[in-house]
């Protein structure tokens, strides 16, 4: 299948090539690990095919997970290395990653010319490969120098008629950048060179880094073949479930339902979560979705919390470094009362926006889903927000998006953290996610682990103690055995460790993500309303008692589906891998046994 494959690639058949090698990998996934190197040629293969069909998309988390494999298996100066690296930036140049495709291609020369000697045939493709990626940053001079220096090497190792097309491909590129560069010479446009740089000398701290990725103008029409407008602002990096979004948000992204157009990573270090949640997404097959930089989200200056490591972590330069722009500019995108901001961290960015640009707040955004809290709702004409984590980061910034969201009648839909108490999740569902092998799913599970205890070792603290950070004090002992591990009984002595003690974990931000979607919504969650100045405001969850879930195995079969979906479809899996020893509707069992208890903190 692999030789097969490459031959109608080379015949440009690019779906009957890429056909052939998804068989190949098929059979790899089956019978080798996935960190084999075979698997590693297979993606390769097959990201490359897509990126020829011009789903480069979609063959970005394949050149990844490749990368990822041969970096293991032969170290950063091996030319098999180099290899994934030049698939990669062919990925990101077809979604118009142009600065990312740029810096691959450049580590993948820098690894070939120690490798090869000065005109190996090999180092001809990769020179094709930059030279494209130049001509697209608009360096056409040095894109020119390149393909002619591909053609030197073409010349001393190749006789006439061989590798044809690779020197025609080539001779035409130097051709066309020949005849561009003289009409921007031309006295009739004396300034265009001057605009052109060099991809290494854009700043990566300035939105010149997002040159390729401009958003574009999204239609009635658009929104109807591509799902809900959504722009997200997380704390990601601070906990497992913000990634469990991104994870479902891919998934709904695949059945058109959501389109998220921006991504704003908040709470210091708000850079570290941008490249966390560049490569999160990057891995899903969201490479697409712009990245940007919010505010500290109520930390105070000089405090920087922590951010978990994951091997996916990108510093990339198509990150906007104002997540504020990025923001104006994905809402000025879309019509009129057509997009969702989706809150799963502290309120301080979406408040600034309001202040800010309110205008363009109202015109654009039909709703604000808010994973968090408000008190008792019952009476007035008010939301206030209630101790929740995301409140508390930032208390004054809360209360003032409810309070404008209510005068200026942009509905809120706000999921309470009951509505996650009521539907939780083994912690064995992780390790079935982790079999797909996926990066993101294996590094959730282990970091899933690693915060549980963070948290205990915050719970254990007293209530006003500084390492509790921004935990509310109704967060003590008692209240953690309620929530995760199933009993009001607590032990006389207190390990470092939790997690052998664990039966069931909390996904708030995923249920945020699914409550997103109307069909979703309806299905799955019990919304209490309260309506002011005719404008219709949602709770999900309004107590212990009541959780706003109307059948918590059925959304919990639901949502773990749309979990080991999303990860199979960005690899390109067509199955449960083999070795499972139970899928996820087999958990259910023993999912029942922890939601029979009923027993939830309070």
């Amino acid at each position: 299948y692999t030789q097969l494959g490459c031959t109608l690639s080379r015949m440009q058949q690019y779906k009957e090539a890429y056909e052939q090698h998804h068989r190949a990998l098929t059979l790899r996934y089956h019978y080798l690990d996935f960190s084999h190197g075979l698997v590693a040629e297979s993606l390769n293969y097959c990201a490359e095919s897509l990126c020829a069909l011009g789903r480069g998309g979609e063959g970005v988390p394949l050149a990844i997970h490749a990368a990822q494999i041969r970096k293991s298996l032969f170290g950063t100066s091996h030319p098999a290395y180099a290899h994934a690296l030049s698939v990669l930036a062919s990925c990101y140049h077809d979604v118009g990653r142009y600065l990312d495709a740029c810096d691959c291609i450049e580590k993948c020369l820098g690894i070939c010319g120690v490798a090869f000697q000065e005109n190996h045939a090999n180092n001809i493709p990769n020179l094709m490969n930059y030279g494209n990626v130049l001509r697209s940053t608009g360096d056409l001079a040095k894109a020119r120098s390149v393909y002619q220096r591909a053609i030197t090497i073409h010349e001393l190792n190749f006789k006439e008629g061989q590798q044809a097309r690779q020197l025609e491909i080539c001779t035409t590129g130097v051709g066309d950048l020949t005849a561009e560069i003289e009409e921007m010479e031309s006295p009739s446009m004396p300034n265009i060179l001057c605009s052109t740089m060099p991809c290494s000398k854009k700043s990566s701290t300035t939105d010149l880094s997002v040159f390729g990725l401009a958003q574009k103008q999204l239609t009635a029409d658009d929104i109807e073949s591509k799902g809900t407008p959504l722009i997200v602002f997380t704390d990601i990096g601070r906990d497992v479930d913000d990634e469990m979004a991104l994870v479902l948000l891919s998934s709904l992204k695949r059945k058109r339902l959501l389109n998220p157009i921006a991504v704003i990573t908040t709470l210091s270090p708000q850079r570290d979560r941008a490249y966390l949640a560049r490569g999160s997404l990057d891995t899903m097959g969201m490479a697409d979705t712009p990245v940007g930089i919010g505010g500290r989200g109520g930390v105070a200056d000089g405090v920087e919390l922590e951010v978990y490591k994951a091997n996916h972590t990108r510093p990339s330069t198509s990150i906007y470094g104002s997540g504020m722009k990025l923001v104006c500019e994905a809402l000025e995108s879309v019509p009129r009362k057509s997009a969702q901001l989706l809150c799963l961290a502290s309120l301080s960015d979406v408040a600034s926006f309001i202040e800010e640009h309110q205008d363009l707040f109202t015109s654009k955004v039909k709703e604000v889903v808010i994973m968090g809290g408000v008190m008792p709702m019952e009476t007035g004409d008010s939301l206030t927000p209630d101790t929740a984590y995301n409140n508390n980061c930032d208390m004054p910034s809360a209360q003032f998006v409810y309070r404008k969201c209510l005068e200026l009648g942009v509905p809120t839909v706000t999921l309470s953290r009951w509505a996650a108490y009521g539907c939780p999740i083994r912690p064995q569902l992780l390790d079935e996610l982790a079999k797909t092998k996926h990066s993101v799913a294996t590094n959730i599970r282990t970091m899933s682990k690693y915060s549980i205890d963070q948290l205990w070792n915050k719970v254990v603290l007293p209530s006003n103690h500084p390492r509790r950070e921004k935990l509310p004090s109704r967060c003590d002992v008692k209240w953690f055995y309620k929530t995760f591990c199933g009993t009001e009984d607590t032990p006389t002595e207190l390990n470092e460790s939790i997690w052998t003690q664990v039966e069931k974990l909390n996904m708030y931000d995923p249920l945020a993500v699914l409550i997103c979607d109307l069909s979703y919504r309806a299905l799955h969650f019990n919304c209490k309303a309260k309506t002011v100045r005719g404008v219709r405001h949602i709770v999900v969850g309004t107590s212990e008692i009541d959780t706003g879930i109307r059948d918590p195995l059925s959304l919990y079969k639901e949502y773990s589906r749309l979990f080991v979906e999303a990860l199979q479809a960005s690899l390109h899996e067509p199955e449960m891998p083999l070795g499972s020893e139970k899928e996820p509707d087999m958990l259910l069992e023993e999912t029942t046994k922890i939601m029979s208890t009923r027993s939830r903190a309070a």
